[in-house]
């Protein structure tokens, strides 16, 4: 840590607990923050990540809120995956106490993590008043949750007193230099500011586009008992579904099914009704205990019998030597693609699957290697981003499996191989 990097840490510290926060075990954990475009389940850059801090929705005009219908399944797939789940709203022109109570009136019932755990107010665009924005933090902290301020420094500073709200609430500022990929913060591009909780450090944390952030004072252990995700202070049903399924006993499933749900299917294995936009969608299969399945992403158990299988064809060839980590590698992903698994591939190496992962590093594998054949039948309305949000893979892997030479032209009908 350098001699700034240090000097800020402790500024922050100091001040956050000032305030009325602990700071914890996870100071210099590394996270993501998501909306929509991360899908259901939410995307991770890398297995060290520790955290997520998930969109709810927000307001545009202050009076008009929206839903991200990402959220709750985005909590508790960070739950199911043991990483710790907080919250945001976009906060665009609210500028009337009577603006943010129609807001918050909203929102703050359908917070779906835990108590004490992060609700922070995006204000990055429109207009604000900082006593519009001081009385949301309060009433966010009065609600039982961690109030935080997120925007970019100069953004805050042309828009609202920014010095006084820091004196009363911890601030997760963003400020990046470029775009390329970054996996580490850059302290030399650091927004220097009183009681900085949180640091965005990259918009481009993994390739296509992520959001990277850093915690400087434990602050996103905040709603978990010594920051353990398993151990939330409360739990809604979003961290419900995401505990159940984290302490599922889990079958090797190395192999990555992916299923679709059969549109004569009608309740979850929980017995509640199984919503109809669900049906007929594919899902990848994450866990598997007696005759149930665990869809990925929206982390709910189905029986298989309501399930089909579109794996077409599979074959394993066996594989040893070195294999090369590349940027977005997880343990996961290196095991499942060698049919390995991951605290094998870990425990070989010398570590576990805590243990951090960097471009460039050699790590020995053995195992085999899965070869499907997957298909999708293109229906009205597709687009091939759409489609490889929707089944995992990128749009270049279908376009070059495919062999499409256009990728913004694809018939209703045909049938797609990934």
């Amino acid at each position: 840590m350098n001699k700034n990097k240090a000097i800020l840490s402790v500024l922050s510290a100091l001040a956050l607990m000032s305030v009325g926060f602990t700071a914890q075990a996870a100071k210099g954990d590394q996270g993501v923050d998501w909306a929509r475009y991360q899908g259901i389940s939410g995307k991770w850059g890398y297995a060290h990540d520790k955290f997520a801090i998930c969109q709810i929705g927000g307001t545009v005009d202050g009076w008009h809120t929206y839903d991200q219908d990402t959220y709750k399944t985005q909590v508790a797939a960070t739950i199911a995956m043991g990483r710790r789940a907080h919250t945001y709203v976009w906060w665009q022109n609210v500028t009337m106490r009577q603006q943010a109570d129609k807001v918050l009136d909203y929102f703050l019932p359908r917070v779906q993590t835990p108590k004490q755990s992060i609700v922070a107010l995006d204000v990055e665009s429109g207009q604000q008043n900082t006593a519009v924005v001081d009385y949301a933090l309060t009433r966010i902290k009065q609600a039982g949750y961690t109030p935080v301020l997120y925007g970019y420094k100069g953004y805050l500073q042309s828009h609202v007193d920014l010095a006084s709200l820091a004196k009363k609430y911890p601030l997760w500022l963003a400020a990046y230099p470029d775009y390329n990929v970054t996996t580490k913060p850059n302290y030399s591009f650091f927004p220097s500011y009183g009681n900085v909780g949180i640091y965005q450090f990259t918009s481009t944390y993994a390739a296509g586009g992520l959001d990277g952030d850093v915690d400087l004072t434990g602050i996103t252990d905040n709603g978990y008992r010594n920051g353990d995700a398993s151990k939330p202070v409360s739990k809604p049903q979003a961290v419900k579904q995401g505990i159940v399924a984290d302490n599922t006993p889990k079958k090797d499933i190395s192999t990555g099914y992916t299923v679709k749900v059969n549109f004569s299917a009608r309740c979850w294995a929980s017995g509640q009704c199984i919503p109809s936009w669900v049906k007929g969608r594919m899902y990848p299969v994450v866990q598997t205990s007696g005759d149930r399945v665990l869809l990925g992403g929206i982390m709910s158990w189905i029986k298989r019998s309501d399930v089909e299988i579109l794996q077409t064809a599979k074959q394993a060839t066996q594989t040893s030597g070195t294999y090369t980590v590349k940027p977005g590698d997880s343990w996961w992903s290196i095991a499942n693609r060698y049919g390995m698994s991951m605290y094998v591939l870990a425990s070989r190496n010398g570590k576990t699957i805590y243990s951090m992962l960097h471009p460039g590093d050699k790590l020995t594998i053995s195992g085999q290697t899965i070869a499907a054949t997957r298909t999708y039948t293109v229906r009205r309305g597709d687009t091939l981003s759409g489609i490889s949000a929707r089944l995992g893979v990128s749009v270049g892997r279908l376009t070059q499996t495919n062999h499409i030479s256009n990728p913004n032209l694809i018939f209703v009908g045909q049938r797609l191989s990934y």
